[in-house]
This record gives C-alpha cells, sequence and structure tokens, in this order.
C-alpha cells in the first residue's frame, strides 16, 4: 500500500501541469559620452523637478521640496502623467535614485519601477559618462498580459525613455 501511495504521488508530481508564476523583474542599463565636464552636465540635471528641461520625452514636469529625498515630481508625456518620489540624492557623487508612485500605462506600460542617473568623469579623463539604470515590472502583472503591457512593451518603452533621456542630456550639456 505505501508503495502504490509513493508511486501515485511520484506520478501526480511529474505530470502537474506547469502554470505560469506572474512578471520577472527587467532592466535597462544604458549610458551615454558626452564632451562636457561631469559638473557642467550634473549643473544640467542636478534639478530633479526639470527633468523636462533636458527630456524631450517630458512635455512638462515639477516637482515638491526640490531635491530632498521623499520629494514628489509629476512628469506629463504624451500619454499621461507619472508620479516618482525621490530616494536619494547625492551631488557630491553627481547622483540620484527614484521610483515610480503612481502608474500610468498609458503613459509608460511598466507597473512599477526604480532608476538611477550618475554622472561620471569619463574613463579616457576628457568628457564624461552618464549612466541611467532601470529596473521595472511589465504593465500588466498579470500571467496573460495584453500584448503592449507585456515584457516586450515595458522593455521596449523604458529603453526608449532612457535613450532619448539620455540624448537630451548630450544635448542640453553640449549646448546643442
Amino acid at each position: 500500500m505505501k508503495l502504490s501511495f509513493a508511486a501515485a504521488m511520484l506520478f501526480g508530481f511529474t505530470v502537474m501541469p506547469v502554470h505560469a508564476h506572474g512578471p520577472t523583474p527587467k532592466k535597462v542599463d544604458e549610458s551615454i559620452a558626452l564632451a562636457a565636464a561631469p559638473q557642467a552636465v550634473w549643473k544640467q540635471i542636478q534639478d530633479f523637478g526639470a527633468i523636462a528641461h533636458w527630456h524631450p520625452s517630458v512635455k512638462q514636469s515639477s516637482a515638491s521640496k526640490g531635491n530632498e529625498n521623499g520629494s514628489v515630481r509629476e512628469l506629463t508625456l504624451a500619454g499621461g502623467v507619472l508620479k516618482e518620489s525621490l530616494d536619494e540624492y547625492d551631488p557630491q557623487n553627481r547622483s540620484y535614485s527614484y521610483r515610480l508612485d503612481t502608474e500610468n500605462v498609458e503613459a509608460l506600460p511598466v507597473s512599477s519601477y526604480s532608476a538611477t542617473i550618475t554622472v561620471q568623469p569619463a574613463a579616457s579623463g576628457a568628457g564624461s559618462q552618464v549612466a541611467w539604470i532601470a529596473r521595472f515590472y511589465r504593465g500588466d502583472t498579470g500571467n496573460y498580459p495584453a500584448e503592449n503591457l507585456n515584457d516586450e512593451a515595458a522593455v521596449a518603452a523604458m529603453t526608449a525613455f532612457i535613450q532619448s533621456g539620455l540624448q537630451g542630456i548630450k544635448d542640453a550639456a553640449e549646448g546643442r
């Protein structure tokens, strides 16, 4: 009887259906080289609430409390408004980290994200390197997301947003 039970259990475990388990976190890690000193680049992007000044996809932006941790900024994109909170602000290392507070999948097809922008001297010693890293989940965190809210859509949208922002930083810092 014990042998039959063990065999039945083993058989049951081997033919159990496999179910999707939901989303896995995604990451976009982009950088750009600039022909401008790190301090000049930092001056262009240091104001957490002023992203609309250099990011071509952001039509309007504002922030409460300026650059203090916990500040909240609103970004108006073509598809609507996003709210983000500043988690860490480090002017000595020319870096800040922030996260999504209020999702809007019409504006950006992700359900949550955290990101960090850092300005460093270029490895060659001339100019700067700006790195922008984001970790996020797709817009629909269910097991069977619509095509416009799946992993591929989230990665494509976040990559385009970051690359556009990096080009905007480059243009602003290099006087274009």
